[in-house]
């Protein structure tokens, strides 16, 4: 199994930006496709952006396109989120989730095609 772990969750002002991290480990978990998913107070949880094993694509929501950026370091294992021009809308908690490649085809921002979880990160943007 996958373990996945986020880090640089925080606070910020409107139009300010922060770079999530996830780290992952365990057997299979650089074969893996991965996706950001977030999670607003009484809202269901949401794809944000989706990377492709060796880089075959990226997908984003509409919602953030032209601002966040999801990208790989192979070597290190580690999948980023790059959010620019943050909005108060933004405010969730962060996850990232892993899948087999064999799930592409799948909806690609839907919870449902995803086995692999970390615990998820605080971001919170304040008008």
């Amino acid at each position: 199994q996958v373990q996945l772990v986020e880090s640089g969750g925080g606070s910020v002002q409107a139009g300010g930006s922060l770079r999530l991290t996830c780290t992952a480990s365990g057997y299979g978990s650089r074969n893996n496709d991965v996706a950001w998913f977030r999670q607003a107070p009484g809202k269901e949880r949401e794809g944000v952006a989706y990377l492709a094993i060796g880089g075959a694509g990226t997908i984003y929501a509409d919602s953030v396109k032209g601002r966040f950026t999801i990208s790989r370091d192979s070597a290190k294992n580690t999948v980023y989120l790059q959010m620019n021009s943050l909005k108060p809308e933004d405010t969730a908690v962060y996850y990232c989730a892993a899948r087999a490649p064999e799930y592409r085809g799948y909806d690609a921002l839907s919870i449902r095609y995803y086995r692999d979880w970390g615990q998820g990160t605080q971001v919170t943007v304040s008008s």
